[in-house]
């Protein structure tokens, strides 16, 4: 990335994803009952133990109406994570994220380019509950929801994230920008890489495939995504 690319992340220190780690007196049980309990990390084994969190949770106002918690799937060692913004309808139903018509398109982008949800991706979102209306996450409920989504991150431990929604880039990566700007570059984070991409909802809006739009542009995005990761497998091949 050169430097003109790097600066339109205006990346300081303080947008770095942080969390205390566990201290000897630390109770998780109080982590689903208040913002003000920190979720340290290191606190989780599993994403079974996270996930009973997450649906007793009521540390923003969002838990207050779900059906469920939508917590992830797809491999929980996967070398890609996407990261969306929060649940909507058919998320808050089944529990599970990208099941509806964006989710469909979102595995057929993958699959386009030989990626599995099986084998190479985990799909979460920035907030487990469902905002009412399907609105973009608020600022307190992406923060009170930071601390399982580091600790997601953490578990998996992905070569690559890619982003999508302005929630999850200024959540993680502190950018600003529109996505418009910033899709499709990688920035390099704690020996992560971070892209941002276009969401697939927005990409249902804009059918066109035409060179230049929305749909074209994604296309060039995740074949640059698949290289990455072939890159990646090249440098530090499997020890079995």
């Amino acid at each position: 990335m050169n430097e003109e690319q790097f600066s339109l992340f205006d990346l300081a220190p303080s947008t770095e994803p942080v969390a205390p780690k566990v201290p000897k007196d630390f109770d998780p049980s109080l982590i689903p009952t208040s913002a003000k309990i920190p979720i340290p990390i290191g606190t989780y084994e599993s994403m079974e133990q996270m996930s009973q969190h997450c649906n007793q949770c009521h540390r923003c106002d969002l838990g207050a109406n779900r059906t469920h918690a939508v917590v992830g799937r797809g491999n929980p060692k996967a070398p890609i994570m996407v990261v969306g913004e929060g649940p909507g309808q058919n998320e808050d139903e089944t529990g599970l994220p990208f099941v509806g018509k964006s989710g469909q398109l979102l595995e057929k982008i993958l699959a386009a380019v030989k990626l599995t949800i099986e084998e190479d991706v985990f799909i979460c979102n920035v907030v487990k509950c469902r905002p009412p209306e399907n609105r973009t996450p608020a600022t307190d409920e992406a923060e009170a929801c930071k601390g399982y989504l580091l600790e997601q991150i953490r578990m998996v431990d992905p070569k690559i994230i890619l982003l999508t929604g302005a929630t999850a880039m200024k959540t993680l990566v502190g950018i600003k920008q529109g996505i418009t700007k910033v899709r499709g570059q990688w920035v390099e984070r704690d020996d992560r890489l971070y892209m941002p991409i276009f969401h697939p909802a927005y990409l249902l809006r804009n059918q066109s495939r035409d060179q230049g739009s929305p749909k074209w542009l994604m296309w060039q995005d995740i074949q640059a995504v698949r290289d990455k990761l072939d890159e990646i497998r090249a440098k530090s091949p499997d020890p079995s």
